[in-house]
């Protein structure tokens, strides 16, 4: 009887190896924004003035390494997606939130995160006291937004790829190759 909730037990604890791997790429992300100037202030503000391209720049060049690896990895069976599905709602209210939090502090989530980890004071207290009251007053009126504004235009879990019926390297090549060109388009225009 006891070997039956041994082996119970064994079987019941999942595997956490894929939290681990998700705070150390978590960590080299955020030492990679500061290492590029993201997480300062001045940097996100000459970006939404259109000065600064910085954040820009540490975005497309996340896009195209993460896109490529992922589905690197998928090729290879590492991985399996598992799409959530979207709609036009869930896209307009989502970026209602970003865009008032971005405008009112100058910083994303996870520029916040790396300001945080900077000790800048702004990001410690305004940044965190948003993202927490942010999350909550979502999760609050989550039930009565779930099926009215965030099923607006429901397109469901489809991809690029799913959608013209073609392998996904069909459309990730040409995707990077049109991202590194536009990285170095920007880098050429000085901006």
């Amino acid at each position: 009887m006891n070997k039956n909730i041994a082996e119970t037990n064994i079987q019941e604890t999942p595997d956490k190896r894929p939290l681990f791997f998700g705070l150390g790429f978590g960590i080299l992300f955020g030492f990679l924004l500061h290492k590029g100037g993201a997480t300062k202030y001045d940097v996100i503000i000459g970006q939404l003035l259109l000065t600064d391209f910085t954040v820009l720049k540490i975005m497309l060049s996340a896009v195209a390494t993460g896109m490529v690896g992922i589905y690197f990895m998928k090729s290879l069976g590492l991985i399996k997606l598992s799409l959530k599905s979207g709609s036009v709602g869930m896209n307009v209210v989502g970026a209602l939130i970003f865009g008032v939090g971005f405008a009112l502090l100058g910083y994303c989530p996870g520029t916040i995160a790396g300001a945080i980890g900077n000790g800048y004071l702004d990001a410690m207290t305004g940044g965190l006291v948003g993202i927490i009251s942010g999350t909550w007053i979502f999760a609050v009126m989550y039930p009565k937004l779930k099926n009215g504004i965030l099923k607006k235009g429901d397109f469901g879990d489809i991809t690029i790829p799913r959608l013209l019926k073609v392998n996904d390297w069909l459309v990730v090549i040409p995707a990077f190759a049109l991202i590194i060109l536009l990285l170095f388009w920007i880098e050429k225009a000085g901006f």
